[in-house]
């Protein structure tokens, strides 16, 4: 393999952490953030077809996102600032349904996380602002956005916030269900 390290996470198949070779020296740095070839050769072979960065600030927490007829993989990564990135596993038949793995990403770390299609994905800012860079494998389709509670207790995301922080969520965000009622509604279109 070529210019990137691939790590397993939590033992839950297809999701992975990134990490690019740097190649840097007293002028700055220089790194691949994506080669086709490499990343097919570590079990990432998709055609990713739109590219998508957001701002946000200190205490925004966008999540638990997932798309329900046109699900997306996902390659994450942070170009300005610190995120805690979050991955649930909503794959039927899969036995690690429901399980969630989190990595702190980072411009310092310049680690990329890799979310395979059917997880729900959300992530909470740290820094004091971030820069939120994703490449996905489906376009955007309008009325296709499904979610959870980011603080279901069912799925039970141990997301680091600091005391005193602030949770900064948008409405729909505050709206999403929960992990029964996510499984509930599936069973019913079965």
């Amino acid at each position: 393999m070529g210019k990137i390290k691939v790590t397993e996470c939590g033992g839950i198949k297809g999701l992975k952490v990134v990490e690019p070779t740097v190649f840097g020296d007293a002028r700055g740095y220089f790194m691949e953030t994506y080669n086709y070839n490499d990343f097919a050769e570590a079990g990432i072979d998709c055609q990713f077809v739109q590219d998508n960065q957001s701002a946000s600030k200190k205490g925004v927490l966008r999540g638990l996102h997932f798309q329900i007829n046109y699900p997306q993989d996902k390659l994450v990564r942070v170009v300005n600032g610190e995120v805690f990135d979050v991955a649930v596993d909503l794959r039927e038949g899969s036995k690690t349904f429901g399980k969630w793995y989190g990595v702190l990403l980072s411009a310092e770390n310049k680690k990329q996380f890799f979310v395979p299609k059917n997880f729900a994905h959300g992530f909470i800012v740290l820094s004091e602002e971030a820069e939120f860079c994703y490449k996905v494998t489906d376009f955007y389709h309008p009325n296709d956005e499904g979610g959870l509670a980011y603080n279901d207790p069912d799925i039970g995301v141990e997301w680091p916030i600091p005391e005193g922080m602030e949770l900064i969520l948008s409405d729909k965000d505050q709206k999403w269900g929960s992990f029964k009622e996510y499984t509930a509604n599936r069973s019913k279109k079965d």
